[in-house]
């Protein structure tokens, strides 16, 4: 069968070099791709929110599954837009993957509003009784009765733009008077554009941070192994957010116990509800918790995929994840159950000089070609082809994921293909997993 994956960073090079394992793929076209997903399948210039476009490119290429890699094209509705205007599938291939039409995987324009908005997210939380931070929402209307509630909140105050803010959105801040200026820097001045024209005021949690996947189809569903990411740019966890500097699975502190709690607390609770609201979700849902004590409360959903975690997510999951698809879509994920390597795998990302704030492009990338033991796999997230060489076109450029018998010797086995690895700027955090050596 013929595939397109819609997306362009490590995620998608990730779950391109899963897809590509499985005999039920022919075909693998990648949109628009990177330099490392050119090795797994046929990258394509299409632009992920272009659906007339993407629709087209089915056609021509008789596609018979659509992957949706990134946030954006769901919360825009490119699900829908395949809904409303179907491409049927031939006679012979309906019949072989028991389906009608193309499906695409990924949730509706609704219901990736569980990443889209936060106050949809806390309010779905709250009707189906799934633990989470205690929250208060603002906009321009009761701006000053905001205010006012931020004057007497406890400290710190968490204070979250509504709406999609490329990860920059959430703030946690140990001062009132600080509070209230972004508090009115979101909402009147539009720190993060339209995403903060509404605003989550949350109460603060303390504890460790863990994300759990979910793939549903709807109805039944099957949980992935779970992970933990590294967001600051700095060792031990200082400096700016990023987009994520690595991560490690399975997550030492998640025991058995501890994901039961999950499982019964937060995920059932979460495909029960979508069900329960006729919401039309067939794909992952990434549950970000955060352990409290001895108990798992959500931070946030996202409607697809983390990004470093698939890295470290997919190396694990021993399934095919073709046929994972096919199930999703037909309905079937009740008759599949996840097998997970054993071993740990950690990921170690590389990125550009200035990054997470302003840096450059363009930097020839050195030591790609260098042999790597079998334990490892190298990812590409910001990177392209220019003249020949693959240079740098993103602030996270590469990373690098390996197997181990430890989260020290899976580390130290990613650091090492990183030393053979260079380009003008290079620099990535030493001390993933810091906390569990």
């Amino acid at each position: 069968m013929n595939i397109l994956l819609l997306g362009s960073g490590g995620r998608e090079h990730a779950i391109a070099w899963k897809l590509n394992q499985s005999p039920l793929c022919d075909a693998l076209y990648i949109a628009p791709g990177n330099a490392g997903t050119a090795a797994c399948g046929t990258n394509s210039s299409l632009s992920i929110t272009d659906f007339a476009g993407i629709r087209q490119f089915c056609v021509d290429k008789a596609i018979h599954l659509v992957i949706v890699g990134p946030e954006e094209p769901l919360v825009k509705g490119v699900v829908d837009y395949f809904k409303a205007n179907p491409i049927a599938l031939s006679a012979e291939m309906a019949q072989a993957l028991r389906l009608s039409q193309v499906p695409v995987i990924g949730p509706d324009a609704f219901g990736a509003q569980l990443e889209g908005s936060k106050a949809f997210a806390k309010a779905f939380m709250d009707r189906h009784g799934i633990p989470t931070a205690a929250y208060r929402e603002f906009d321009a209307g009761n701006f000053q009765e905001g205010v006012e509630y931020l004057q007497s909140h406890s400290l710190p105050i968490v204070l979250k733009a509504d709406g999609l803010a490329a990860g920059k959105g959430v703030l946690i801040l140990n001062d009132r008077e600080e509070a209230i200026r972004e508090f009115t820097l979101m909402i009147r001045e539009s720190k993060f554009g339209d995403a903060s024209k509404k605003v989550v005021v949350e109460a603060f949690l303390s504890g460790i941070e863990l994300s759990v996947f979910v793939l549903t189809d709807g109805k039944n569903f099957v949980v992935l192994p779970e992970a933990k990411d590294y967001k600051r740019i700095g060792e031990g966890d200082t400096g700016l957010n990023t987009g994520g500097m690595g991560a490690v699975s399975p997550v030492p502190f998640a025991g058995a116990d501890f994901m039961q709690k999950v499982m019964d607390r937060v995920v059932v609770p979460t495909v029960a509800g979508l069900q329960a609201e006729s919401i039309d979700y067939k794909g992952f849902v990434f549950i970000g918790l955060i352990k409290v004590g001895d108990d798992p409360y959500v931070i946030e959903y996202n409607c697809r995929m983390g990004d470093p975690e698939t890295e470290v997510v997919m190396p694990r999951l021993k399934n095919d994840l073709v046929e994972l698809m096919l199930a999703t879509a037909r309905q079937e994920l009740d008759q599949h159950t996840v097998e997970q390597d054993a071993r740990i795998v950690c990921t170690v990302m590389a990125v550009s000089g200035g990054y997470p704030g302003d840096y450059e492009k363009g930097k020839i990338i050195k030591g790609l070609d260098q042999p790597i033991s079998s334990d490892s796999l190298i990812f590409h997230a910001g990177t392209a082809v220019k003249n020949g060489d693959i240079v740098t076109n993103g602030g996270r450029v590469l990373c690098v994921s390996s197997y181990g018998n430890s989260i020290s010797a899976a580390v130290q086995q990613s650091q090492n293909v990183l030393k053979g690895i260079d380009f003008e700027g290079i620099y990535y955090r030493t001390d993933i997993g810091f906390e569990f050596k």
